[in-house]
């Protein structure tokens, strides 16, 4: 997306769990515990991904994407499916995507990554493009 922009990847402190779930040292139960409403917002929201979860090793995973943000007001907080992202990228200014991966199998879940996006992303060429072709 061209105006995602201040992305924090989560992928080392993932590997560090799971390594401490492998040690013993953190049970199962303790990060297998995806809420009902996040394993539902998986099954209207969310993208299925190639990759299988680490714990069970029989599902795939899941991507659900959550938008946070002050302008949303009453849409912050839900889940939203990515194809709609890019189109609340032009209607909104600014607002904060979390992509958090579970299993419908285990309950599995860790927040994969965080981004924001909105039209305060585009460059000067970008926001002149977006202004011609609104009028």
């Amino acid at each position: 997306m061209r105006t995602q922009r201040q992305v924090v990847d989560y992928t080392l402190r993932r590997r560090a769990l799971l390594r401490e779930v492998q040690a013993g040292r953190v049970g199962t139960l303790e990060v297998c515990d995806a809420s009902p409403y996040l394993v539902r917002a998986s099954k209207f929201f969310g993208e299925v991904t190639t990759s299988p979860c680490p714990m069970c090793r029989r599902e795939p995973l899941w991507h659900v994407h959550y938008i946070y943000g002050d302008e949303l007001r009453t849409s912050a907080g839900q889940a939203r499916p990515k194809a709609e992202l890019a189109v609340l990228a032009m209607d909104y200014r600014a607002f904060d995507v979390y992509v958090v991966e579970v299993c419908r199998g285990c309950r599995w879940n860790h927040l994969v990554e965080k981004f924001t996006l909105g039209r305060d992303g585009l460059t000067g060429d970008d926001a002149g493009d977006q202004q011609r072709t609104a009028d």
